[in-house]
């Protein structure tokens, strides 16, 4: 073999293999570091094209999640409303059986009348009632104040709000939550117990058991029992739909955390490294990092040969 002092090719050889044990030990350590397997796009550019997507997915999840959870407060508050809403035609139904008691004077019955027309008044502030500033109940005016006219047993107006439980929005599934007609609810017609529109009260025989004062109350002798009934039939009904509602959003809630765990998992299994080969691999390159460094001082050594001769 011929010897040269120019070019070293078995320092050059060592070097190389230096550099590439130093690099792969540098990466390894890296990920176990960070914990990720893909440190650079360059470690799994497919891998990582579809981790982006799924994390992506994930964030709009949580996002989803949050939405049905404060969907569910909507419900719960709306629903305690409802539920006072129930007392209160409760009170009223047991005024008007103690304003017909025989043994009750006209002095007597003013006074429950009293009681039972703020308790009117009662009924329609509750009807006013606002979840961060979004109306609990479809108020049956125009579009202008948040509601549009309709009949609490006609479905086919437009009072429910959507909420997105996919990771696609509203290109996904979505429940839709509906703003309880609790005013159509008390608006009765006292001649066939149907329920009318709310605009439609004071005309003909239908009635409200919502005033805006105690003056435009109804009269505690101006309905009958079968009406004060039907109205917390209404309730019952709007309470019962709730419920109905509430249950889904439940189950969507479920439905959300499976998949954002499972997906999560998903995503684990394209980026997470794998501690138990990456800690054999990192033992591995540093051996093949001082052996290359130590073989690359002998390498480097060799030229003294040539010293030798020459002297």
């Amino acid at each position: 073999m011929p010897i040269t002092i120019n070019t070293n090719s078995t320092a050059a050889s060592a070097n190389m293999h230096l550099s590439k044990n130093s690099e792969a030990l540098r990466k390894s350590l890296t990920r176990l570091s960070s914990g990720s397997r893909i440190v650079q796009p360059v470690d799994d550019a497919g891998g990582l094209a579809v981790s982006m997507k799924l994390e992506s997915a994930i964030t709009r999840l949580s996002g989803a999640q949050i939405n049905v959870k404060n969907a569910i407060s909507f419900l719960e508050v709306q629903d305690g409303v409802l539920e006072a809403s129930g007392k209160i035609v409760n009170r009223m139904i047991e005024l008007k059986g103690l304003s017909q008691d025989v043994l009750k004077n006209t002095s007597d019955i003013e006074n429950y009348n009293r009681e039972f027309k703020d308790l009117q008044v009662q009924l329609k502030d509750m009807t006013s009632v606002r979840f961060n500033g979004v109306s609990l109940f479809a108020q049956f005016s125009d579009s202008s104040s948040g509601g549009v006219e309709g009949v609490f047993d006609n479905m086919s107006r437009d009072n429910t709000v959507s909420v997105f439980v996919s990771a696609e929005g509203s290109q996904g599934p979505k429940v839709s939550i509906g703003k309880s007609m609790l005013l159509s609810a008390l608006t009765i017609d006292s001649a066939t117990l149907n329920s009318s529109i709310h605009s439609n009260a004071g005309t003909g025989n239908v009635i409200t058991f919502a005033a805006d004062s105690s003056s435009t109350a109804v009269d505690i002798t101006a309905a009958s029992v079968g009406v004060f009934t039907k109205a917390l039939e209404n309730i019952a009904t709007l309470r019962a739909d709730n419920g109905a509602s509430m249950s889904r959003l439940r189950f969507a809630s479920d439905n959300i955390a499976t998949t954002k765990t499972n997906m999560e998992a998903a995503n684990g299994r394209i980026v997470d490294v794998d501690i138990a080969s990456e800690s054999t691999r990192m033992a591995k390159y540093n051996v093949l990092v001082q052996a290359s460094a130590s073989m690359l001082a002998q390498a480097n050594t060799t030229g003294d040969v040539a010293l030798m001769l020459i002297r």
